[in-house]
C-alpha cells in the first residue's frame, strides 16, 4: 500500500473501495466492463494517489479494450476524485493517477515458463530411466589400504 505512513495506507484502502464501487454503481460506462482496481498507493504527503488497474479482456481484443478503458478512466478522473473527496472527508483530495497494472500479464508469462520447465524436467526423468553409466557403476576409487610392517616383510623378492 503506502510505505510506513499508516494514515496513507488507510486512505489508499478507502480510495480503492470508493473507486471500485463507483465504477459499478455511478459511472455506468461500458468501456469499464471487466476493469478491476488492483492496488492504490498514496504518497506520504497525501497529494497523489496512484490507482493501479487491470482488465479482463477477450483474446485478440484485449489491447483495444485496454485503450478504451484507459480513455474512460481519464475522462472519469474528475468525477471519481469528487466522489473520493465526498466519502473520505479530507481537506485536500489526492490527485488520481491511473496506471495499468502489468503484474497479472507478467504472472501469466512466468506460469508459461514454469510449465515449460516442468515439461523439460519430465523429459529428463524419462531419459534417466534408461540411462547407463559410461564407465563403472561406482566411478570413485576406493581409498588405499594402509600397509603394515608385516606386508613389507615377505614380498616374495629374493635377495642376492
Amino acid at each position: 500500500m503506502a510505505g510506513t505512513n499508516p494514515r496513507a495506507a488507510r486512505i489508499a484502502a478507502l480510495i480503492q473501495r470508493v473507486i471500485a464501487s463507483s465504477m459499478e454503481r455511478t459511472l455506468h460506462d461500458k468501456r469499464l466492463n471487466g476493469v478491476t482496481i488492483t492496488d492504490v498507493r498514496v504518497t506520504g504527503d497525501l497529494q497523489i494517489a496512484r490507482v493501479y488497474w487491470t482488465q479482463l479482456g477477450q483474446e485478440g481484443k484485449a489491447e483495444g479494450e485496454r485503450k478504451r478503458a484507459e480513455q474512460a478512466l481519464k475522462q472519469a478522473t474528475g468525477r471519481l476524485r469528487s466522489l473520493v473527496g465526498a466519502k473520505a472527508g479530507l481537506r485536500l483530495t489526492p490527485q488520481l493517477q491511473f496506471i495499468y497494472d502489468e503484474v497479472p500479464s507478467e504472472a501469466h508469462e512466468i506460469e508459461d515458463i514454469l510449465v515449460t520447465a516442468h515439461k523439460r524436467d519430465e523429459e529428463l526423468d524419462k531419459a534417466r530411466e534408461n540411462a547407463k553409466y559410461a564407465g563403472d557403476a561406482d566411478p570413485y576409487v576406493e581409498p588405499r589400504k594402509k600397509k603394515t610392517a608385516a606386508d613389507f616383510e615377505d614380498d616374495g623378492v629374493e635377495e642376492e
